[in-house]
């Protein structure tokens, strides 16, 4: 809505901030930032691995819709480059519907709490690899120590690790000793950065203990030697 009103109105630094925000902070630093290893090492037949894929598409076919007033030979270049097939411009298609049922609060603000623990984690990670303890993020394994009962149910089902692109992660309920990294504005978080203990798997270059235990792949995790037995037998 803001987009169209926004072209009506040929107010076009309104869409270009809205856009810079929206691929800067929501998709550049969190979605994609997460998703990558999703995309690179799950299974072909993954999913996890088929929604975001589904998700990207969403994600192509509004973006160059919304960016052709602004960016014009670019979105032209860009659609034409992924269908060459197609003969109409990207100037001749009209703006996508969003669907009602994806405007929804309750889990806007549940994904809102997650990116605040999250910033607390990234900070002490961030702290650690400034003291030269460690260089990836994937070296850490954060001790998330966490008073709010209400951020403990949001974060019992998530996979901590995948969201704060580490390879462990352990969440307490409980209030951290005064060493471990708070901010100022989340009171209820805090981390203990430890080292991620095991091998690095040469695949997804996560630290787990597992790695070594699959005869066939020794130097891979669990879930990239299973991946990789697929692939080789499929001849993908």
């Amino acid at each position: 809505k803001i987009i169209k009103s926004s072209v009506a109105e040929n107010n076009y630094h309104k869409i270009y901030k809205e856009l810079l925000v929206f691929c800067s902070n929501d998709l550049s630093s969190f979605y994609f930032d997460i998703r990558k290893d999703t995309l690179y090492c799950d299974s072909p037949k993954s999913n996890n691995r088929k929604s975001t894929r589904t998700v990207l598409d969403l994600l192509f076919n509004y973006l160059v819709t919304w960016f052709a007033p602004i960016l014009c030979f670019t979105t032209e270049e860009v659609r034409k480059s992924r269908f060459p097939e197609i003969n109409n411009s990207v100037h001749e298609m009209e703006f996508l519907e969003t669907k009602d049922e994806w405007n929804n609060s309750k889990l806007f603000e549940k994904w809102e709490n997650i990116r605040s623990i999250r910033k607390v984690v990234t900070g002490a990670i961030e702290l650690e690899r400034k003291e030269k303890r460690i260089g990836s993020s994937l070296e850490a394994k954060p001790i998330v120590f966490v008073s709010n009962a209400d951020y403990i149910d949001l974060l019992r089902n998530i996979d901590l690790p995948e969201i704060f692109i580490t390879s462990q992660a352990e969440l307490r309920s409980e209030e951290g000793p005064k060493n471990a990294f708070t901010l100022d504005d989340i009171s209820d978080v805090s981390v203990i950065c430890e080292i991620a203990e095991g091998n690095k798997c040469n695949r997804s270059w996560k630290i787990l203990p597992e790695v070594g235990t699959d005869n066939d792949y020794p130097d891979l995790s669990l879930r990239d030697a299973n991946v990789m037995r697929e692939i080789d037998a499929k001849g993908y």
